[in-house]
């Protein structure tokens, strides 16, 4: 006999996982399996009583990748109907959004937070629900960061590659704002 998963007071935030960052304006990126990490939590998510929360990115600024078909979610991550979208025209999913009101009404106190980019939108999100009171688990492995991300030396020396760019994001928000996890060990708890 199978377990039911139970994740009450749990919600998945999906940051941007948006077509437009499929375009060759943000330069390389890292960890090319986030999509498929980010699914995988999804699939867990949807066979439970969690709740699963798409975030979208729709720009204002001329020619972004995130305009028009470019804000788009990419296949695989269009929203079920039992599913709620928030709209964000800056990096905080919480900015200009009911999301915190949302979640409070539903009693989620425990965040599960992946997406694109890891140094942006991700970590804003991650800094403003930690300092919101909300107890926020980082799925690492689900996340990608650009060279785009860091393309302007402030010292005159190299840039970091998009790796760099995503390691040193996630070690700020590991152990001050949230605990950066494996996809995986996540299932395997949840599971459990």
């Amino acid at each position: 006999m199978e377990k039911s998963v139970s994740l009450q007071g749990k919600a998945l935030i999906l940051i941007d996982f948006q077509r437009g960052f499929e375009d060759p304006f943000w330069g390389d990126r890292n960890n090319p399996s986030a999509e498929e990490n980010a699914r995988g939590l999804i699939e867990v998510l949807r066979s439970s009583s969690g709740q699963i929360i798409h975030v979208r990115h729709l720009s204002s600024e001329t020619g972004s990748p995130l305009a028009g078909p470019g804000a788009a979610f990419k296949r695989g991550f269009e929203p079920r109907s039992n599913e709620t979208v928030y709209e964000k025209t800056v990096n905080s999913a919480f900015i200009g959004t009911t999301l915190e009101e949302d979640l409070r009404r539903a009693e989620v106190r425990e965040l599960i937070i992946c997406g694109l980019t890891t140094p942006h939108c991700v970590s804003t999100t991650i800094r403003m629900a930690a300092n919101l009171g909300f107890s926020v688990e980082l799925a690492h492995d689900a996340c990608a960061a650009f060279t785009r991300n860091a393309n302007v030396s402030f010292d005159g020396g190299p840039p970091p590659s998009a790796n760099e760019i995503h390691r040193a994001a996630v070690y700020h928000l590991h152990g001050e704002f949230a605990q950066a996890v494996l996809t995986s060990d996540l299932v395997v708890r949840w599971q459990a």
